[in-house]
C-alpha cells in the first residue's frame, strides 16, 4: 500500500510538471505559429492546450486514488480520463487536416520562427522522458489512461520533430507546401492514438 501511495504521488507530480510545461508550450507555440503563419506551429500550440485538458483530467483521476476513493469510482474516473484524452486528440487531428488542406489549396507559406524552432527542440528532448515515465508509472498503477497520456507526449515529440523538419526543408529548398504536407503526415499519429484512447474510454478493447 505504501509503495502504491508513493507511485500515485509520483504520478501526480509528473502530471503537474507535464501540464505546467504544456501551458508554457501552448503560449510559445501558438504565438510563434500566428506570427509565422505556420499551421504546424499553431497545431503544436493547440496540441499543448489540449494536453493541458488531458493532464488536468489525469490529475483529477489520480487524486481520487490518492484520497482512497472506491475502486468503482477510480475505474469510472479512469474511463473518463481515457475518453477525454482520445477526444482531444481526435479533435486536433480534424483541425490539422482542415487547415492543412486549406493552406495547400491557397498556397499559404509559413515564415521562419526562431522562437518556434527553439520550443520544438526543447520538446523533442523532454517529451520522450515524460512518455517513458508516464508509461512506467501507468503500468505499475494499472492505469491505461496514464499510459495513454504518455502517448500524448510522444505525439507532441513527433509534432515537434515535424516542426523542425518542416522548417529546415522550407528554408533549404523553399518548398512552400512542406509545412502543410508534414502536418498531414502527423495526423496519422494523432488520430490513431486518439481513436485507441477514445475506444478505451468507451470500454471497447481489441
Amino acid at each position: 500500500m505504501v509503495n502504491k501511495e508513493r507511485l500515485v504521488q509520483q504520478s501526480i507530480r509528473t502530471e503537474y510538471f507535464s501540464t505546467g510545461w504544456m501551458a508554457f508550450e501552448f503560449v510559445v507555440g501558438l504565438t510563434a505559429g500566428l506570427q509565422a503563419g505556420s499551421i504546424l506551429l499553431i497545431a503544436f500550440g493547440l496540441d499543448s492546450f489540449l494536453e493541458i485538458i488531458a493532464g488536468s483530467t489525469l490529475i483529477w483521476r489520480l487524486r481520487k486514488e490518492a484520497t482512497g476513493a472506491p475502486a468503482a469510482t477510480i475505474e469510472q474516473a479512469e474511463r473518463r480520463s481515457s475518453l477525454v484524452v482520445g477526444t482531444v486528440l481526435l479533435g486536433l487531428s480534424i483541425y490539422v487536416t482542415l487547415v492543412s488542406v486549406y493552406n495547400l489549396a491557397t498556397h499559404q507559406v509559413a515564415d521562419e520562427s526562431l522562437m518556434g524552432i527553439s520550443i520544438a527542440i526543447a520538446s523533442v528532448l523532454l517529451m520522450p522522458f515524460l512518455t517513458l515515465r508516464k508509461r512506467r508509472l501507468g503500468r505499475a498503477l494499472h492505469s491505461a489512461a496514464l499510459v495513454e497520456d504518455g502517448m500524448c507526449n510522444i505525439t507532441c515529440a513527433y509534432m515537434a520533430g515535424t516542426v523542425l523538419v518542416g522548417a529546415v526543408v522550407t528554408t533549404l529548398f523553399n518548398w512552400w507546401w512542406a509545412d502543410s504536407v508534414a502536418a498531414l503526415i502527423l495526423v496519422y499519429f494523432i488520430a490513431s492514438e486518439g481513436w485507441e484512447s477514445f475506444q478505451a474510454g468507451r470500454g471497447i478493447t481489441d
